[in-house]
């Protein structure tokens, strides 16, 4: 009974050192880091390739919502194109994973263009309405760099 209490009591404390967030970034990084991010979406709304080329990394990366990977051209050639007609960017937070790294995740909701649904549709995709977006920023040469992204998409769990 006794092992079986000490058990237990191991398995709560290791699941309560996991469940703890990671702390938060200071607030002038954390909304520098964010304002970042943002400026990512606005860049591809605005079909605004050079500013998005100077945000992101010479090797950067991405996974999609299908789970594909993602390269820096592929993203540039989407601004180019007008992928991304419209979007919503809410629920911001930046945590610093190091002094050279900082994770800003936060929730989206896009509005693609025509052209970019019927490319989705063409391959079987459809695009989610929300999205969880995690955006890796690193410090390269003095400046901070958009190194990797991850979209999940945000689904009712039944």
């Amino acid at each position: 009974m006794k092992s079986f209490a000490l058990l237990a009591s191991v398995m709560i404390f290791c699941a309560a050192s996991f469940a703890q967030a990671p702390p938060q970034a200071n607030d002038a990084d954390a909304q520098a880091m964010i304002a970042k991010s943002k400026s990512v979406l606005e860049a591809m709304k605005a079909k605004d390739a050079a500013t998005l080329n100077g945000l992101l990394a010479n090797d950067f990366r991405s996974v999609d919502i299908a789970g594909d990977f993602g390269s820096r051209e592929g993203i540039l050639g989407a601004a180019q194109g007008g992928f991304l007609k419209d979007f919503l960017f809410y629920n911001p937070q930046a945590f610093r994973i190091d002094n050279d790294s900082v994770l800003v995740s936060y929730n989206s909701s896009v509005v693609l263009s025509d052209t970019a649904l019927k490319e989705l549709a063409d391959d079987n995709l459809t695009w989610p309405r929300y999205s969880r977006v995690s955006d890796l920023w690193v410090q390269q040469g003095g400046d901070w760099k958009l190194k990797f992204e991850q979209v999940t998409p945000v689904r009712a769990m039944y």
